[in-house]
């Protein structure tokens, strides 16, 4: 998990959207994001899995029943794209991908060691109470 940088950058787009916290709520999360992306002209591959990783976690673990969570998608200045999923389960922080990746193969527990793939920064953001933002960037000059 890379530290978040804090410059200032320009936001070139943005779009921000609640969902509820469910697995239909992840699936119309990478729906949408697909759409806006196309939208910005933004490639959508590996946004949209990235997008759908962490829109997965935020409705299967950190989920609140009757909480939502966001969705928000920007592209700063200069090529970078910044994928936020913001749940209401701050007392449940994500692990280390790397740190709890396990020798025998498993149903789950692999949707972080992708985002850590395929982002090229990826991180947690705690608040405000209750909640927290796993949130991941891709530079789209690459």
């Amino acid at each position: 998990m890379n530290q978040e940088i804090a410059t200032p950058r320009t936001p070139l787009h943005q779009f921000s959207v609640p969902l509820s916290a469910t697995r239909r709520g992840a699936r119309l999360a990478r729906l949408l994001a697909a759409e806006q992306l196309r939208s910005w002209d933004v490639p959508l591959d590996p946004a949209r899995l990235i997008v759908a990783e962490l829109a997965a976690n935020a409705a299967v673990h950190g989920r609140v029943p009757g909480r939502s969570f966001r969705l928000t998608l920007v592209v700063n200045e200069p090529g970078t794209l910044r994928i936020e999923v913001t749940d209401t389960r701050g007392d449940r922080l994500p692990a280390r991908a790397r740190a709890t990746a396990r020798t025998e193969p498993a149903e789950s527990g692999y949707g972080l060691l992708l985002v850590e793939e395929l982002a090229d920064r990826w991180g947690v953001r705690t608040g405000p109470v209750p909640c927290k933002t796993a949130w991941a960037e891709v530079d789209l000059d690459r």
